[in-house]
């Protein structure tokens, strides 16, 4: 990844994080839950449609085979095991699930943060 896309990349999961951290996901008086990464500042599409090709960071994180899907962000693994935004709606709590994003989020800038451009660890984001 090329240091222009690296740190485009840092500065969007920086302001996701924050976004979480401001409390973006809670329900605001009784609407329902915002979708994770859909209904944050970091999501370019227009509802119902599919992601914008190249134009979002966290496209390159989506597994290839999920890339195509109106929402692609919701396949990105957030741990070792594999748990997706997806599957974590439908197995988790709202605190469970934000608590899986903070944790993927932080480790990921971490891991970026420390990378030098090239890097062969990369491929692992």
């Amino acid at each position: 990844m090329s240091n222009p896309d690296r740190e485009k990349l840092l500065q969007v999961l920086k302001r996701e994080l924050d976004f979480l951290e401001g409390g973006g996901y809670r329900s605001p008086r009784g609407w329902g839950v915002p979708l994770i990464f859909e209904d944050s500042p970091t999501c370019l599409r227009s509802p119902y449609s599919n992601c914008p090709s190249d134009s979002c960071p966290l496209l390159r994180l989506v597994p290839t085979e999920h890339r195509s899907r109106a929402a692609a962000c919701r396949y990105i693994a957030l741990n070792d095991v594999g748990d997706t935004v997806d599957s974590l709606y439908r197995t988790a709590t709202q605190q469970q699930l934000e608590a899986a994003l903070r944790d993927w989020l932080t480790t990921t800038i971490v891991r970026l943060e420390n990378q030098a451009p090239g890097h062969p660890s990369e491929a692992c984001l």
